[in-house]
């Protein structure tokens, strides 16, 4: 009876350090913000140097910078990216407990009783799992601590992706109002040359076939025009999404959308180091060092896995003994063979996975490397063209105000100029989203040159 109190007394001690449940019931309303949150930001804990750098005010409107930062503040997925991080931590505590020791105690009562003996026998027992703790253990413990790290940077290459995002939607937000802003200018053009030729038409100064010319130019920039107006509300859209703002939310773009132009030779000099910078290639050799370490606790749990224990005990006849426990599995037909080979085909998967990984990267900077020169020479030809047609406008002007030169003629050129403004606004929009893609595939701090001045 006595070792029955204390076993009671032991448990009551233990169930005080337990855990209570908290309840939290689902909120069924939507937690979008209807408002930009005026918060504040410590942006020394942000991951990407040049987001820390940057003094986040919100209040004179966002730039291209402010727009990453209340991303990586604020983006749903990358909420659920923190959680996952939680619990990751939380598998990680849960392997680097040891196991708690299990208590065995059995009470007999005889019947029918016979005379001279006591109407009790008890067993009394305490054992441990010593393999688990010790044996396969630690490297189990090893697992999920490489997995942890895993999670942690996947999570710091999430909140890249992110960031390349929301710069993305920013410089697709000013690319859009510019074009717009461009088109809207050469459709009040078109529409002063239509209503001039309507006139004239009416009183048969023209031709109904030059009319139907211009009705058509006219007709295809309000075309280009409304194209223009609903990838600016999609592009918004997708960026309230990105912040978690409700879609009715008006953001206060502000700033250009500009990063200074890459250095070929010092990004290609970066590739070497590339698996040490990139978070997703950091994460992968976590992952397979947390494989690696599955696979070895896998080969040792193929030994027996032994459990140690005292007991006592008395029998009706007032005896009392003392012994020990030793429990283990014969490894004869099982050995787990099965967990060995699934851990070690997963090892291999990964460590294809992380070359498959490696190649894409490079890859990929090397094919941007490639297109960039392209895209640099096609916008100083545009550039170049650009300011010949805009001289040949100067004259046009005066020549058109003479009465020198054909209406048509004219507002041809007028539109050959928009036209190449906006085929610079879109080749400018290329070489910033290429620049976006290199600096997050190469990471942070990577060379820059002096940007170019057209």
């Amino acid at each position: 009876m006595r070792m029955q109190v204390l076993a009671w007394a032991a448990m009551t001690v233990g169930l005080a350090g337990c855990a209570s449940y908290q309840p939290k019931p689902l909120d069924s309303r939507p937690t979008m913000l209807e408002a930009v949150p005026h918060v504040v930001v410590d942006t020394r804990n942000l991951s990407l140097p040049e987001l820390r750098a940057h003094p986040f005010d919100p209040s004179h409107g966002l730039d291209m910078t402010d727009v990453a930062i209340l991303a990586v503040v604020n983006n749903p997925d990358l909420k659920l990216a923190r959680d996952d991080a939680h619990v990751a931590r939380a598998q990680a505590f849960a392997a680097g407990l040891l196991p708690d020791p299990q208590f065995l105690s059995e009470v007999d009562r005889p019947g029918p009783r016979v005379p001279g003996s006591d109407n009790v026998a008890f067993n009394v027992g305490l054992s441990w799992d010593l393999g688990a703790a010790l044996i396969f253990g630690p490297a189990k413990r090893k697992a999920a601590e490489a997995a942890l790290q895993q999670t942690d940077l996947n999570l710091l290459w999430q909140e890249w992706q992110v960031v390349a995002q929301a710069r993305v939607l920013f410089a697709q937000n000013v690319t859009n109002r510019r074009l717009l802003d461009l088109l809207e200018e050469n459709r009040k053009l078109l529409q002063d040359r239509y209503d001039r030729t309507q006139s004239a038409l009416a009183k048969g100064l023209t031709t109904l076939d030059v009319a139907i010319a211009d009705l058509s130019a006219l007709a295809s920039v309000e075309s280009q025009i409304h194209s223009t107006e609903t990838d600016l509300n999609a592009n918004r859209a997708q960026l309230a999404a990105l912040l978690n703002l409700s879609p009715s939310v008006k953001l206060d773009l502000v700033g250009p959308a500009q990063l200074p132009p890459l250095d070929d030779a010092g990004i290609r000099a970066a590739l070497a180091d590339l698996p040490a910078r990139r978070p997703d290639l950091l994460a992968l050799k976590a992952g397979y060092a947390s494989q690696d370490e599955t696979y070895r606790a896998a080969i040792l749990q193929q030994f027996p896995d032994i459990v140690i224990g005292l007991n006592r005990q008395r029998d009706t006849s007032r005896i009392y003994s003392t012994g020990y426990i030793v429990n283990f599995n014969l490894p004869m037909f099982d050995r787990n063979r099965g967990n060995i080979a699934v851990a070690l085909a997963t090892r291999q998967k990964l460590y294809d996975d992380f070359a498959a990984r490696i190649n894409a990267a490079h890859r990929n900077i090397l094919a941007i490397l490639a297109n960039e020169p392209l895209l640099r020479r096609q916008l100083q030809e545009a550039h170049a063209a650009l300011a010949g047609l805009e001289d040949a406008a100067k004259h046009a002007d005066a020549a058109f105000v003479a009465g020198n030169l054909d209406e048509l003629d004219y507002v041809n050129l007028r539109s050959g100029v928009t036209a190449k403004q906006m085929e610079i606004v879109k080749l400018d929009e290329s070489l910033l989203e290429q620049r976006i893609a290199l600096q997050t595939m190469i990471g942070s701090d990577v060379p820059t040159q002096p940007a170019n001045r057209f």
